[in-house]
């Protein structure tokens, strides 16, 4: 619970923290910006913002000229925690057309834009039919096509999903695949059709490489001066030049090949790599190891007729991804 939400409903408390929000971020708030973002009487408006003075009284000034409460000298949020990748999520999802700018809380939005990639259609029976799968813990039959040079046409075939990966530009599902028998990224947009749901296959506490997790060690380039090392560490959140991110072995791959670590990035151009994995020797032995599962997998004979059995998880090699 927030600081200063105790003993209020979630309603009161949302109010509070938005106009919190405005102060902080946008220095000012007044009655009619309730009023048009939450839809409530006059009256109540100046009830909650009455009461935010009681909560925090060293917070907010009326300002008179500008006829609204702006955020004083001594201003400390107790309802909300400033965020600047919340506040920049918010920006981005404005950008990109997928919230409506009174819907953000900002009040007035600056100019902005964003590097696109085109928008990937995903059908949203198809999507809601991997939630129900997750959800009931069922196998789905699916229509998918993959880029796979044996599979040239789409293919009917039952997956058990138990979870979604996003790898900074598309979503896929995380699941058992009934004709490979083993675990499998099935890219969302690739999924064509979703027919009808069965008995389940293994389920995602069968998936190692999703269960099982490696810190890779990350720094600023060796090549890089003294004072850009130091501003790509801040850049990063890095202490003594070295932040750990933890990754499940099924997404290791996505998460360096977005980082630019999947070879000897030390040997890059410094100007363009910023960053290098410390722990670069560990770090493609972590990638290789989850390649081999997968290559034993693929190596183990198969039981004409027979159901799937356990078999060890695995994830998709660095290229072949989502067959």
């Amino acid at each position: 619970m927030r600081e200063g939400a105790a003993g209020l409903n979630w309603g009161v408390e949302r109010r509070l923290e938005f106009i919190e929000f405005r102060l902080f971020w946008e220095g000012g708030v007044n009655r009619s910006d309730i009023i048009e973002m939450f839809d409530v009487s006059v009256p109540q408006a100046s009830k909650d913002l009455t009461l935010y003075q009681e909560r925090a009284p060293q917070n907010a000034i009326y300002d008179k000229s500008a006829k609204r409460y702006v955020a004083s000298a001594r201003f400390s949020p107790i309802f909300l925690k400033p965020d600047p990748d919340a506040y920049l999520s918010r920006m981005r999802a404005i950008a990109e057309g997928l919230t409506d700018p009174d819907e953000s809380w900002i009040a007035k939005p600056p100019q902005m834009d964003i590097a696109l990639t085109p928008r990937r259609s995903v059908d949203p029976t198809v999507l809601r039919a991997i939630i129900g799968g997750i959800r009931e813990h069922r196998s789905i039959e699916i229509l998918y096509q993959s880029m796979n040079r044996e599979r040239a046409d789409p293919m009917w075939r039952r997956m058990t999903p138990h979870a979604f990966g996003y790898d900074g530009f598309r979503w896929h599902a995380r699941a058992y695949c009934h004709l490979d028998h083993k675990f499998k990224d099935f890219l969302l947009p690739r999924i064509l059709q979703a027919g009808d749901m069965g008995a389940p296959g293994l389920g995602g506490d069968q998936d190692v490489l999703w269960q099982r997790t490696f810190d890779i060690e990350i720094g600023p380039h060796p090549r890089l001066p003294p004072g850009q090392r130091a501003v790509v560490a801040k850049d990063y959140g890095m202490t003594d030049e070295r932040v750990v991110l933890t990754v499940r072995y099924a997404m290791l791959f996505y998460v360096l090949k977005r980082l630019g670590l999947l070879g000897d990035a030390s040997q890059l151009d410094p100007r363009s790599q910023h960053i290098v994995a410390l722990n670069a020797v560990e770090t493609a032995q972590a990638l290789k190891r989850a390649e081999i599962e997968l290559d034993q997998i693929d190596r183990a004979p198969r039981i004409a007729g027979a159901l799937e059995s356990p078999r060890p998880a695995a994830t998709p090699k660095a290229d072949d991804r989502s067959k």
